[in-house]
């Protein structure tokens, strides 16, 4: 694909699609409930589309009617074994949740990916599985895809401490803990993002949450019920760079998801200088509208805890901050390397390759800002990841003269089937 954006500012309003989080586990919790979930506003990217299709695999009737998905659960006993592998795609967090499910079940199942998910660490996942009760293999002793999972159904209740602040890997725990003998206490090493303890609190489930420290008893049914997802963050925040960053421009998102555990890239826009108003906050829903205008930014530090409340953010934040007078460094994001790629490298040579100033390090990135972006000599590979897509259309519209080649733009479909679509609404002129 062949992008040249000649943008005289960003204008309008737009809804974005549904969080990528809350989708998986609407399905995930309403499939392992009994009784009736029906879902408004889901993302229908690939990445939700392998859990479905997963599920359904498993016996579970899943009806999409379009704006609303009904999910026919009959609790988690009554999966069933597929009978064949299961494709998760490009979908790490459906890779990882399920298998805390599979973990208690009373069968084996096979797990594989493409090739990019097929490089990705699971043996953080399967480790406290295996402490549990369950028999996991995969291939080198990061338990790569493909993988195979038999479950039991006498799983014990442990107590662990994570190694790496993730929330897959904490969620993977808690499904595999709901089958569990007892009280599982999980220990995080930084909050993560607060989805499926909150999830399962709505589904009628039970556990206690103290500063980084989960209680999860065991033995535990939970009841179908209505899910309304709320626009994804990690969507908004191409929106939000790309209208702090072209001059004109003034954007309003509607319906983003704001849990205190997802917005970190707002106090990071505050922190530098950026014009971000919230407006309209539903309490209860956790969204709001955000209101978003060109701004003269300034450098930053990015770490510590704030890391795990942006993680997926920081490809778009890379870019932002090569714009920002000054420098910004972003450190304690090591866990960048195993993402959809090592991003901390992917982005790097991406922005480099047209005029930015980015050295990356060990856990993270220094960034000299103030930096004019031109178009490269070479395509931008995305290497399969929607994040690298994204984050290279937005910096075409910082290119004056020339285009960008963007190879396997298609990535983009994991998690925003509708981004260019909208990169159109919103720009002046294509």
């Amino acid at each position: 694909m062949k992008l040249k954006i000649n943008s005289q500012g960003l204008k309008g309003r737009l809804k974005v699609p549904g969080d990528k989080s809350i989708s998986h586990r609407s399905i995930m919790f309403g499939s392992i409930a009994k009784g009736k979930t029906v879902i408004y506003d889901i993302l229908r990217g690939e990445d939700v589309l392998s859990t479905i299709e997963a599920f359904r695999a498993m016996g579970v009737e899943i009806e999409d009617k379009g704006e609303v998905i009904t999910v026919h659960g009959k609790g988690i006993s009554e999966l069933k074994a597929p009978e064949k592998a299961l494709d998760m795609g490009n979908s790490g967090t459906s890779t990882r949740l399920l298998s805390g499910i599979l973990a208690g079940l009373p069968f084996e199942t096979t797990l594989f990916g493409d090739d990019s998910l097929s490089k990705r660490p699971m043996d953080r996942v399967a480790t406290p599985l295996q402490l549990m009760g369950a028999e996991i293999t995969g291939q080198t002793d990061k338990v790569k895809l493909p993988m195979t999972i038999k479950g039991s159904t006498h799983l014990k209740a442990i107590d662990y401490v994570l190694p790496v602040a993730s929330a897959q890997v904490k969620s993977a725990v808690i499904f595999a803990a709901l089958q569990a003998e007892g009280l599982t206490k999980v220990v995080e090493k930084e909050k993560t993002r607060s989805h499926t303890e909150e999830m399962l609190v709505q589904f009628g489930g039970e556990l206690k949450v103290s500063d980084k420290t989960i209680l999860v008893p065991g033995g535990q049914k939970l009841v179908g019920q209505k899910v309304v997802v709320p626009g994804d963050i990690s969507s908004a925040a191409f929106w939000l760079v790309a209208a702090l960053v072209v001059e004109n421009s003034e954007l309003i998102l509607e319906n983003v998801g704001v849990n205190e555990t997802r917005t970190g890239i707002i106090e990071v826009i505050q922190a530098m200088g950026g014009q971000l108003e919230i407006l309209e906050q539903d309490n209860v829903a956790k969204a709001a509208t955000l209101k978003v205008k060109a701004s003269q930014l300034k450098g930053t530090e990015i770490s510590g805890d704030l890391i795990p409340r942006l993680i997926d953010e920081l490809p778009i934040i890379a870019l932002l901050a090569t714009q920002a007078q000054g420098q910004t460094i972003i450190r304690d994001a090591a866990e960048l390397k195993v993402k959809e790629t090592d991003r901390i490298a992917v982005v790097a040579n991406a922005l480099n390759s047209m005029g930015a100033k980015i050295q990356p390090t060990d856990d993270g990135m220094i960034i000299q800002g103030g930096t004019k972006l031109h178009a490269p000599e070479n395509s931008i590979n995305t290497l399969g990841d929607h994040r690298i897509g994204m984050m290279a259309a937005i910096a075409a519209l910082l290119v004056k003269n020339g285009e960008i080649e963007l190879e396997r733009a298609e990535a983009i479909q994991t998690s925003y089937p509708s981004f260019f679509d909208d990169l159109e609404q919103l720009s002046e002129n294509i």
